[in-house]
Parts: C-alpha cells; structure tokens; sequence
C-alpha cells in the first residue's frame, strides 16, 4: 500500500515544492486543508508521515495517531510538539534546524542597527518635514559598543560575526557550548548576569523549553544599561514582554525590537505595539524566498529518508518501539 504523507500547513502557501518530491519517491501527498476540521483526526490516524507548521501536537493527539513514523517540523522551532510524546510511541520528531540562518541573523542585526541609529524616530521627523543634523537622541559610535549574543548556536554565531564584522565587541553565554565555539566566531565568554550588564545590544538566540521561558524577565531587564536594546527574534515566550514593556516605559532601558511574541498576532491593543521605543515586526525574520525553498525540501527529504527505512538527517529524539 502507498504510504501517506500528510501535510498540516497547506493553507498558507503551495506545496508543490514537497508534492514533487514525494510524489516522485513514490508516496502518497495529502494536504489537510482540503479536509473538514470533523474528519481530520481519522486523516492523522491515516498518516505515515506529517508535515506540520505551527499546530499543537500534544501527547493525547500523538497517542491516536495509527500508522505515523515520523513528525516534520518544516521550520525550526518545536516546542508545540510534545517530543517525549512521540517518542514513547515510535515517531520521529524531525525538524529543518539550518535554512534560515543568515536570514534570522540578518534581522536580528537590522533591528539592532535600526536601534542604534534611532531609525524609524528620524524617518518620523523626516516625513514631518522636521529636518534637523541634531539626533532626538544622543546617537554612539557603534564600534565603541558592546553586542551581547544569548545563545551561540547556528543563528547565534552568524550574529556574532555579524556583529564583529560590524566592528562592536561581542560578548556572548551559552551554557552549553564548548569554549572553542566562543574563540570560532571571536566572541568573549561570560556569564548571564555580566551580559546583560556590559551590553549595549542583546540579541536571543535560544530554543524555547522550560529553562528558557521568561529567561528575560524583570530581574534580568533590571541589569541592563538604561541605554541599552534588546533584540528578540528567538521565540516569543523567551521574553517577559509586559515586563518589557514596563521596563522602557520607566527608562530601565532605551528600547526593543521583537520578530516574536507569546500570542502573534497580538491584540491591537496590546501595549508592546504602542510604544514608540519599541519595533514589533510580524514574525519575519525566517523570510527569504531562498530560505522558504530550502526548509521545504529538506524537511521533504527527511520524510523520504524515514519512510524508506532510514534514519533522518534532523533528528530530534530517538524513537522506542512502538507501542502498537
């Protein structure tokens, strides 16, 4: 019998990238949006494989699936997949951990320089006709500034040498890394508190789990330099935002700049999208039509190599025996 793939994300884009690609492996393509939300759990059950976006999949959903080997996240981040879930029941959990990385840290480093250089108060001024060669804002040299990387993986280290490129000190935590990892991209070693001190710049790169939720709450807010930014485009949850919002409204730091949030998209009224001081962009910082490509057929040829016996290229569990 034809194994079926299932993917869960259809309805924001074609998927004529993954068709072609399972459908020349010989597998069976079946896109969940062309389904009724009443018929959906009897297609999971159906499912040899599903690529999925940012939809839960909890340990209750995971137990009713009937045939799965292996769940694809075609993007990076996973924390809406119960893991141990799957695991326990002989899934793979799969996700694309490298197509976006220039792309991530390109952002990450646009709206630190939009920060650093008051952009988007100037471009104000500018459209008001208010012409001025005196800042709002006492404008520093960035090489006489210090860049402080949380989170030294992938993204992490194209945004320290980005940074280091850009001629700042960068300074940079990550417990979990080798030392080597912190020489490779010219970055200094320290601990938490002593980065959120000395920076003038923060930019997260770290996954979401539970020692990372809230990691940025209002102690750590209360560290930083009051002319100090922070750059999110990591996960929402990383960061305590009405904490941070609080913080720049009582000058504990300049500003910040957000690629993500805990509920996207947030409530218009959401005080983060109304302060000045602070950039909120719509999740983007993943986007390139280069990147898109690539998260598509890499986790599409994940997929093949699974249902064809073999073990994935990225893998994020080891799957036991299967429990039926």
């Amino acid at each position: 019998m034809q194994q079926r793939v299932v993917i869960t994300y259809a309805k924001y884009g074609d998927t004529s990238v993954e068709s072609s690609i399972l459908e020349e492996a010989g597998f069976e393509v079946v896109l969940a949006s062309e389904y009724a939300e009443a018929d959906r759990p009897a297609l999971w059950q159906s499912a040899d494989a599903l690529m999925v976006g940012i939809d839960v999949w909890d340990r209750e959903t995971i137990g009713t699936l009937g045939s799965c080997k292996v769940i694809c996240r075609v993007g990076t981040g996973v924390d809406a997949i119960d893991i141990p879930a799957a695991e326990d029941h002989g899934i793979w959990v799969t996700n694309v951990p490298d197509y976006s990385i220039d792309e991530v840290s390109s952002h990450a480093i646009a709206l630190m320089m939009a920060q650093a250089r008051y952009l988007f108060p100037h471009r104000n001024l500018g459209r008001s006709g208010n012409w001025r060669y005196r800042a709002e804002t006492p404008i520093r040299r960035l090489s006489d500034q210090t860049l402080g990387v949380i989170g030294l993986g992938r993204i992490g280290k194209a945004s320290a040498r980005k940074g280091r490129g850009l001629g700042l000190r960068v300074i940079a935590y990550d417990p979990y890394i080798p030392d080597s990892d912190f020489d490779s991209v010219g970055a200094e070693k320290v601990d938490f508190d002593t980065l959120m001190r000395e920076s003038d710049y923060i930019t997260l790169h770290v996954p979401l789990y539970d020692g990372t939720r809230k990691l940025i709450d209002a102690r750590a807010l209360s560290l930083m330099k009051p002319t100090a930014f922070l750059v999110n485009t990591a996960r929402g949850e990383v960061v305590d935002v009405p904490a941070l919002v609080e913080a720049v409204k009582n000058g504990v730091l300049a500003g910040a700049a957000l690629d993500v949030l805990p509920v996207e998209p947030p409530d218009p009224d959401d005080p983060v999208l109304h302060d000045d001081r602070i950039i909120v962009t719509p999740h983007i910082g993943w986007a390139s039509e280069e990147a898109g490509h690539d998260s598509r057929v890499r986790a599409s040829e994940d997929i093949r190599r699974v249902l064809s016996g073999e073990r994935p290229k990225y893998p994020l569990n080891e799957p036991k025996v299967r429990v039926w």
